[in-house]
């Protein structure tokens, strides 16, 4: 029989989400809806429920209600076989703080590594969007006698910058780490590229537990920052190429999907990536299934208004329980328990749930999200000097409509 390490499984899922607002004024980043009906963290915890990594510890700390619930509420494993999906939020065990840094959350709550005493520790954001068999990555490391392996894939040069960037020799051993440099070295023979860390690791526990805990020379912080760059030097650290992980029922245009949906031109992007006539991203691979909760709603329904307008959908996602009732629906992505009135027109748009549209309103690149009412023939997205003195509007012309907004 096959070596077969004990896993343990730990999701970072404790940041600020700042660059998200206001998606994430009154939620964690982890915990914003993508899809229409997934959250963003059922990405990386259907990843390991999928490779059967069972035994998950997910870090919280800012705002996490939300996704506290919905784990508790979702990600249910059999306790008979001793498998777990868990919230862990920060609990200052080490002191009247709150973590400082994606190492210090490692190891403020070392007692998690302690108790199960895993062989591997797999240490995974909880807020990118990508199908990936993490057991792939788990046996690359065993084989290298890696201290710690880092996922990494390529990017163009020009978004390097927000990313660790990686150099590493022909055997996959990493020569240096750059944490987000202004100038971030290239991949050699690609001057147009550079190998991005993506921020998911592989560690051996020892080697985990002696990284993260503090020291008088080098006291480390992060991750990325302190704790890849201090292996590094250790000559412990070893590259993985996310590009050569296969997933069952994947095609090729598909593999090496990866988005870091940390601003809300990424987060727009990546949702609008799905509804494409032959989408990047495949949420109807039922091989590599992407899990998440589901209300007991009524299907979606497509209808005529009350005043026989007929309606029109193309190109978009309409989720359980929403209603296109006489409205006009093109590349849109239509959340549970949206309702649609007649004659609205919703194009390139995403509406998170409960949204109602009144009768007559044009949208137009918006986001909208939960539990927001549009007056009857509002006009949003259409003129940006008009809505940059009401909304939150992205980079790249988005326009926001935060949570439960109320209009005059």
């Amino acid at each position: 029989m096959a070596y077969e390490p004990k896993v343990l499984v730990m999701v970072l899922a404790g940041g600020e989400g700042k660059r998200l607002l206001p998606l994430t004024n009154d939620r964690a980043k982890p915990a914003v809806p993508f899809g229409g009906t997934y959250r963003i963290i059922d990405f990386a915890l259907s990843n390991f429920a999928n490779a059967r990594f069972l035994k998950i510890v997910v870090l919280t700390q800012y705002k996490s209600h939300s996704l506290d619930r919905h784990i508790s509420q979702t990600w249910r494993f059999s306790t008979l076989l001793d498998n777990y999906v868990t919230p862990v939020p920060a609990q200052m065990r080490r002191g009247p703080q709150w973590f400082q840094g994606s190492a210090d959350a490692i190891y403020q709550n070392l007692n998690l590594i302690y108790d199960e005493r895993p062989d591997i520790v797999a240490v995974f954001g909880a807020d990118h969007i990508y199908r990936m068999d993490p057991r792939q990555m788990v046996d690359q490391h065993i084989a290298t006698g890696a201290g710690v392996t880092v996922a990494a894939i390529p990017v163009p040069k020009a978004e390097a910058t927000q990313f660790g960037v990686i150099e590493s020799d022909h055997s996959g051993r990493i020569l240096a780490f750059h944490e987000k440099s202004p100038t971030p070295p290239t991949m050699p023979g690609d001057p147009t590229r550079c190998l991005a860390s993506m921020g998911n690791y592989v560690f051996d526990t020892q080697t985990l537990i002696d990284i993260v805990t503090p020291n008088e020379d080098e006291p480390l912080i992060d991750m990325g920052g302190d704790v890849i760059p201090a292996l590094t030097r250790q000559g412990v650290a070893h590259v993985y190429d996310f590009s050569t992980n296969v997933i069952p029922g994947q095609d090729d245009r598909e593999r090496g999907y990866w988005r870091d949906v940390g601003t809300i031109d990424a987060y727009y992007e990546a949702n609008m990536d799905l509804i494409a006539p032959v989408p990047v991203f495949n949420l109807y691979n039922e091989q590599w299934p992407v899990y998440t909760y589901r209300k007991a709603l009524p299907p979606a329904k497509v209808s005529r208004g009350l005043g026989g307008e007929p309606a029109f959908v193309d190109g978009s996602l309409l989720c359980q329980g929403s209603i296109v009732s006489g409205s006009h629906v093109e590349r849109s992505i239509i959340s549970p328990s949206v309702f649609i009135d007649h004659d609205a027109h919703v194009t390139d748009s995403i509406l998170l749930e409960g949204v109602h549209v009144g009768a007559g309103a044009r949208l137009h690149r918006c986001i909208i999200d939960k539990n927001v009412v549009i007056p009857p023939y509002e006009r949003i997205g259409l003129d940006r000097d008009a809505d940059a003195a009401r909304y939150t509007i992205s980079e790249n012309g988005i326009v926001v409509i935060e949570k439960e907004r109320r209009f005059a």
